[in-house]
């Protein structure tokens, strides 16, 4: 378990899209209709380093074939990179409505699709593109078109077509890009719900894709069990690109010392976050002795009072002097940041919180775990950008949390292709309903409407109307009281019918009637929360463990997960968890990445999507 900070030089981000960053990248792939080369500027994104052998296939060209019309598909690659679909129409009236080439005909119906996409119509995309799967039309450009239509289901949320189609790209893709298109297919496995796999199985017919399948069920066995399968799938599937290297870091998972190591849980037991650290430490001890019960390997388990000790350095240095291996912990944001100033550490850390700060590279890694709701912002972003929503209002408390994710929300959202039109602040309950007001431009309407009396001399029959340039509302509350006050003003001033998407900090885990007022409302929210894990949570309820911060028991539970996995995290972007407070990853700052699921409010009770 000595993963080093040195990791951080060798891994690449893996919340990004393949298909995204390819096309992003299309514009500088169109010299091709040149004649000039594109295949680094059109790959999926890579790891900065790679450990294990490459596939060894070429794969196709990226150049695309000569092309009259080359200078038109370039403008309107340049314009779609801005996200400009007005300009990129434009540029293709410019092309002949008749006599056009196989190729030509292809790319422009491609990029017509990415017309619609950009505008929001998704169904129309996807009906568009999926026209253009002809075997006979260049390699180059089928790999544009199945690209995209990868990114569409990944967005819409189709994993399990997204991961046969990431199978299917895979096999005739650039070597250089095979890695990444793995990575998709495994990612997208992972999302997937074990009954959906389980019945996708025995319609399986090709032995690539059946081996995917296989392989990813059996991702989903016990620590005792895993190695054992692991070696037979390989076995038995020696030529599956998924054989060498395994996908999710499990090639870590069977190089894991079979002798236990002593954990030291460092958390705030007896002051005023003994309720937080409690439900951490009652996660994790549920997953610990479920893990045991398994038949997994036992590692000691040394528990450290934070608030018996005068600081977080001095019970850092306690746990490595009685032996830890491994330190969990601690939970606050100051203890975390002291510890990330020690320029020795000589073990590794895997904090449950986040900082902003960048760590010094010395000694063992310091990994940060938390319930940070940065990854919530940009989870709603992902999610309402799938639905072909694309123009914004955004709704945040002042201050310091509001001030932490809304930019978060706003870069995700930019850089997806969507707008914010408007954004507004508020401070108190007596500012909720003028912060609505202003943000959907009612006043502009009354005003209107007052300018006309005037002008008639006669008191006239007026609705305000609210503004109509949005197609989505986030709603960036801290709790579910605000929440609960300010949903049921959209619906007052006319915005009832814009989807709105928030936070998971709107609702506790724990169910409250007064939920109706959030009927209706989109979250990120933990699979821990949709009924992921039920044994483990039947395990927290029975021994009276789980008390009123469920959350915090997913956070637990998940932090004995990776601690256990630690060495899986030598794998950077490839490493994958299915975590209890969403599908955990790391990011190129040792900081996990949560990716969560899709709920709605309905009848006052939140369901999974």
């Amino acid at each position: 378990m000595s993963v080093k900070h040195s990791m951080r030089d060798t891994h690449s981000r893996q919340h990004t899209h393949p298909a995204l960053i390819a096309l992003l990248l299309l514009p500088l792939a169109l010299a091709g209709c040149a004649g000039k080369s594109t295949k680094k500027e059109v790959e999926p994104q890579t790891p900065v380093v790679e450990t294990q052998q490459p596939s060894p296939q070429k794969g196709i060209s990226l150049t695309l074939p000569p092309s009259t019309y080359s200078g038109v598909f370039n403008s309107a690659e340049q314009s779609l990179a801005q996200f400009d679909w007005m300009q990129a129409s434009v540029a293709l009236e410019k092309l002949p409505p008749q006599g056009l080439s196989m190729n030509d005909a292809t790319y422009l119906a491609y990029l017509q699709a990415r017309i619609s996409y950009i505008r929001g119509d998704q169904a129309s995309a996807l009906e568009q593109i999926e026209h253009l799967n002809n075997p006979a039309v260049d390699p180059a450009l089928r790999y544009r078109v199945l690209t995209f239509k990868h990114y569409i289901l990944d967005m819409q949320g189709d994993t399990l077509s997204c991961a046969m189609l990431a199978d299917q790209i895979m096999r005739t893709a650039p070597a250089n890009t095979v890695p990444a298109w793995k990575r998709s297919v495994w990612r997208n496995l992972e999302k997937t719900d074990t009954e959906q796999l389980s019945a996708a199985l025995p319609a399986a017919t090709d032995p690539q894709w059946r081996g995917w399948l296989n392989l990813a069920l059996i991702g989903r066995g016990t620590a005792s069990t895993l190695p054992g399968q692991l070696s037979q799938w390989r076995t038995e599937n020696p030529q599956h690109p998924a054989a060498e290297p395994l996908p999710g870091g499990l090639d870590f998972a069977l190089r894991q010392d079979p002798q236990p190591g002593k954990v030291a849980v460092m958390l705030p037991l007896s002051g005023n976050l003994a309720p937080a650290g409690k439900a951490v430490l009652n996660g994790f001890l549920a997953a610990y002795y479920e893990n045991r019960a398994s038949g997994g390997a036992g590692d000691e388990l040394l528990v450290i009072d934070m608030d018996k000790s005068p600081s977080a350095s001095s019970a850092y240095q306690q746990a490595v002097q009685q032996g830890a291996t491994i330190v969990v912990g601690p939970l606050s944001k100051d203890n975390v940041a002291e510890l990330a100033t020690l320029l020795e550490r000589p073990v590794p850390v895997l904090a449950l919180n986040r900082i902003d700060q960048v760590l010094p590279a010395a000694g063992s890694a310091l990994v940060q775990l938390s319930l940070a709701p940065e990854d919530d912002a940009q989870s709603i972003a992902e999610l309402a950008f799938g639905t072909g929503a694309r123009r914004a209002l955004i709704i945040s408390p002042a201050g310091d949390w509001g001030n932490k994710v809304e930019p978060v929300l706003r870069e995700r959202w930019t850089t997806l292709g969507g707008t914010v039109a408007d954004s507004v602040t508020y401070t108190t309950y007596d500012d909720y309903s003028s912060s609505v007001k202003s943000l959907l431009s009612l006043a502009d309407s009354e005003q209107r409407a007052k300018e006309l009396r005037d002008l008639l001399a006669t008191n006239i029959e007026f609705s305000p109307r609210r503004r109509q340039d949005a197609d989505v509302i986030f709603l960036l509350s801290r709790t579910s009281t605000e929440a609960r006050s300010i949903k049921p003003l959209l619906a007052f001033h006319y915005a009832g019918n814009l989807p709105v998407y928030a936070l998971s900090s709107i609702y506790s885990g724990v169910p409250d009637e007064r939920n109706q007022d959030l009927n209706g409302i989109i979250l990120a929210q933990t699979p821990w929360l949709l009924g992921a894990n039920p044994g483990l949570r039947v395990t927290l309820a029975s021994a009276n463990s789980g008390g009123s911060l469920p959350q915090l028991n997913a956070l637990g539970a998940d932090a004995y997960l990776v601690q256990s996995g630690f060495s899986r995290l030598q794998s950077g972007a490839d490493a994958i968890f299915r975590g209890n407070t969403g599908l955990l990853t790391m990011d190129p700052d040792l900081t996990i990445q949560r990716e969560l699921s899709a709920a709605t409010f309905d009848g006052g009770e939140l369901k999974a999507h």
